[in-house]
């Protein structure tokens, strides 16, 4: 674990900043599925004491990615081949929607998106592509989509799935060819934005999820 230097939180946003910080650990892999959370630890790596801790674990648990076990205690949860089926499963309903509103809305920051796309596409083409950095220029092009749409129910239940472990490393499958295939589809889903075209959106959304879906099926 790594240990943050910030000044002690106190009260609600203690709490706030446990979570965070442990949340964010999780997702990058410094704490790994399995590995059992410790609150007397979490609260010297957070800088907080373990009432915060405590109640950023509760969190964590409601959001899936950390579990509790009577007697043994909280540990970070193992993503099973079930589990990432479900995850997407959910996505090709939801995103695909999220898509369709945005495009309904017409609000969607189009050059906002045509800048991520680039930054991804710069990266896909380098000589040595940083999938950490591919990962969270894909995430902020779902979730500005997702944020287009307006719905902030939406935005939280499909940011709360695509931010898993799983789903994060998901692009450490593609091929270089899967990889431009994206890239076609990000710009495919911004011009169905520009028209506000909702079936257009919603269709384009769709084929991204299920590709994304099938790429990783095959390399398991």
């Amino acid at each position: 674990m790594v240990v943050q230097n910030n000044p002690s939180p106190t009260s609600g946003y203690a709490a706030e900043h446990a979570y965070r910080v442990i949340r964010e650990q999780i997702l990058s892999g410094q704490l790994t599925a399995g590995q059992w959370l410790r609150e007397g630890e979490l609260a010297e790596v957070t800088g907080v004491s373990r009432t915060p801790v405590r109640e950023a674990l509760r969190r964590l648990t409601s959001e899936g990615l950390v579990s509790h076990e009577h007697n043994r205690g909280v540990q970070v949860h193992r993503w099973s081949s079930k589990d990432l089926d479900d995850i997407f499963s959910l996505r090709s309903v939801l995103e695909p929607l999220g898509a369709a509103q945005a495009a309904q809305r017409g609000h969607a920051d189009l050059s906002y998106l045509t800048a991520i796309t680039d930054d991804m596409e710069k990266q896909i083409i380098s000589d040595k592509p940083e999938l950490a950095v591919i990962t969270e220029l894909n995430n902020l092009f779902h979730k500005a989509v997702l944020n287009a749409s307006g719905n902030e129910l939406l935005c939280s239940v499909v940011g709360s799935i695509i931010q898993t472990p799983l789903v994060r490393r998901t692009f450490s499958y593609y091929q270089p060819d899967s990889l431009r295939r994206s890239i076609s589809q990000h710009r495919d889903l911004i011009s169905a934005l520009r028209a506000q075209d909702m079936t257009w959106a919603e269709a384009t959304m769709r084929a991204h999820v299920h590709a994304g879906w099938d790429e990783v099926r095959q390399k398991r």
